[in-house]
């Protein structure tokens, strides 16, 4: 069963039909148009170069080079700065809510890149989701069996570090002259003990790994495992100490409250729906101004369609990256795929 999104006949609000650039085809024409089409669905093997993806879908290497100091700017008013400003001085969480859509974890790069924290520690939360493993992971059986194959030289049997990998939150925690950055990202998605399980830490800053702090005096200090790949860290004496509180960013699609205690110990951040004005500032961030000279029906239809059922920026971001590059959208054919509601009436 195929999903298409509706368009609202109850509602005064239409779409205005969209016609493609110089030499694509518009809405009456659908002549064959080979700028775009990389799949033509005729059957045909054909070794097409892929061109290049948005901005937003490239995954070269995320480590930092220190060479690039121009990354895609954060399109933010100056109210909710003040927030972000506030909460870096007094090294508390934000609890960063909003739409789907509206840039809640695109903040916390925007924060490491222009602060230069290293990559974003991410902590994408389920229902699944426990504390422990977010601080760290011990492989007891993978030792077991590393012991046992070892069992007749001793001297090669890999360090117990070797088997404790610090999760995304004890990671964040590793002291260090500068903070890094904790993504804790849709935590309302988690058990509803999370929040609360995430309190001591948050306060004290520290944590304890037993399978280390058990260890006998003269092996108090281990090497062990990090998120950051190929990357370890020193701990002593089983404890994890951060000399540097993590900047933290909490994201919520406001699927639930959080427990008094928690908010307490965070600072509100409400991302609202871009309007218009800063729409085309987020465009011309992502794609460059030029990609707002063929745009303006395509921010005209979003605002439009936003009006009578939730939209994501990205949405409005695809079709502007789409159009570039020749697709012809229209208010029945792509277009209408691309601006589809998010919510349950859509």
């Amino acid at each position: 069963m195929s999903y298409e999104p509706e368009v609202s006949e109850a509602s005064d609000v239409s779409v205005p039909p969209l016609a493609g650039p110089a030499g694509v085809a518009g809405p009456a024409d659908v002549g064959e148009d080979a700028s775009w089409q990389l799949f033509r669905g005729d059957g045909t093997r054909r070794t097409t170069p892929l061109p290049a993806a948005p901005p937003w879908r490239r995954f070269s290497d995320p480590e930092p080079t220190g060479e690039d100091d121009d990354g895609p700017r954060y399109v933010i008013g100056a109210a909710e700065t003040d927030v972000i400003n506030a909460a870096l001085h007094l090294r508390r969480p934000l609890l960063v809510t909003g739409h789907p859509g509206t840039g809640k974890s695109s903040l916390a790069a925007a924060i490491a890149h222009e602060l230069d924290l290293g990559p974003v520690l991410h902590w994408p939360v389920n229902s699944r989701s426990t504390l422990q493993d977010a601080l760290y992971r011990y492989d007891a059986i993978g030792r077991l069996q590393e012991t046992n194959l070892h069992r007749d030289s001793p001297g090669d049997t890999p360090d117990i570090g070797t088997f404790v990998r610090l999760g995304p939150v004890g990671t964040a925690l590793v002291p260090a002259e500068r903070p890094r950055l904790l993504l804790v990202d849709e935590l309302d998605k988690g058990d509803i003990d999370l929040p609360n399980d995430l309190l001591t830490v948050f306060e004290d800053g520290t944590f304890e790994i037993p399978e280390l702090s058990r260890l006998p005096e003269d092996r108090s200090q281990v090497n062990v495992l990090t998120a950051d790949p190929h990357r370890r860290s020193l701990v002593t004496r089983g404890m994890v100490r951060c000399t540097e509180f993590p900047v933290v960013v909490i994201t919520s699609n406001g699927e639930r409250d959080f427990p008094p205690a928690f908010r307490r110990r965070c600072l509100p951040l409400h991302l609202g729906d871009p309007d218009e004005t800063r729409l085309r500032a987020i465009i011309a961030s992502h794609l460059g101004a030029r990609a707002l000279d063929g745009a303006e029906d395509l921010v005209t239809a979003f605002l439009n369609q936003r009006a009578v059922g939730e939209l994501a920026t990205d949405q409005l971001l695809n079709a502007v990256f789409l159009r570039s590059g020749g697709a012809r959208l229209d208010a029945d054919g792509l277009l209408k795929t691309l601006l589809h509601r998010l919510n349950s009436g859509g």
